[in-house]
């Protein structure tokens, strides 16, 4: 079912000559939420109220697809084709990132601007997972989430392990990630897109700094989740106590309430 999104204020916000739409919601310290493919879907948007009903407020760009548009196979393949050829998405690059990232962090950097706090939590999810990890370079960002970070596509062993980010970048990362800004990411352990030797990299780079959560999707699983799983926080999220992705959901919101909430809120 279509979601109007009518709850969402729309504002634009440009930077170096691109104009994007971005739907807030809510009040106190931003969180930029980077939406999967195939964009703001219905269970994109449910998952920004939940993060905005912590007492934050939600900055969710558009970056592609139909805003409030429901997923579907054919329209996730149309839009995964028009990033892959998109110059805001370098999808097979390992050394650097994508060049939509520099507009990301311009967006933070207003984002702490007028929401203030103590820093902007960052998730990107799918094609935008490593985006998190670019947007840490802006010191404004503190709590940095990768959910099922996909990019570089898995087309060799060299781009399954890969980040998505260049070696300056990494080092800046590392340095936050040792000073206390450490990083979660999530992902199910079957998912091809998102491979396990791209979390083996996060763990050698920021060892105790990155927080890995791996749910099992194998064949024979105890919670039945197929081969296909993928989006943990959204389209395969199972919203009951005691399932895995329940588990993550709440460890990602918990992680945005430590970092840029007040004690006891």
């Amino acid at each position: 079912m279509q979601d109007p999104l009518t709850d969402f204020q729309v504002t634009p916000f440009t930077h170096a000559g691109a104009r994007r739409d971005v739907y807030r919601q809510g009040s106190g310290p931003a969180v930029v939420i980077m939406h999967e493919v195939p964009g703001i879907t219905p269970q994109v948007a449910d998952f920004a109220r939940r993060v905005a009903a912590l007492g934050l407020t939600v900055w969710l760009p558009h970056m592609f697809g139909t805003p409030g548009r429901p997923l579907s196979v054919a329209y996730a393949g149309q839009q995964l084709l028009r990033s892959c050829v998109a110059r805001e998405f370098h999808v097979l690059a390992c050394g650097h990132s994508s060049p939509i990232t520099d507009w990301l962090r311009a967006l933070c950097r207003q984002a702490h601007a007028e929401c203030g706090g103590p820093g902007v939590g960052a998730i990107g999810m799918c094609l935008t997972g490593n985006f998190a990890l670019a947007l840490m370079v802006e010191p404004v960002v503190t709590a940095p989430v990768l959910s099922q970070p996909s990019l570089p596509f898995p087309v060799s062993a060299r781009h399954r392990a890969a980040l998505h980010l260049s070696k300056e970048d990494l080092k800046v990362v590392q340095a936050r990630a040792a000073a206390g800004c450490g990083v979660l990411g999530l992902r199910f352990t079957a998912d091809r897109s998102c491979p396990p030797e791209r979390f083996e990299t996060l763990r050698q780079a920021l060892g105790d700094g990155f927080e890995g959560i791996e749910i099992d999707s194998g064949r024979g699983n105890p919670n039945g989740l197929g081969p296909m799983a993928h989006s943990v926080v959204t389209n395969d999220l199972v919203d009951e106590e005691g399932h895995p992705t329940r588990a993550a959901l709440d460890r990602v919101l918990s992680l945005f309430r430590e970092r840029l909430l007040p004690a006891g809120s």
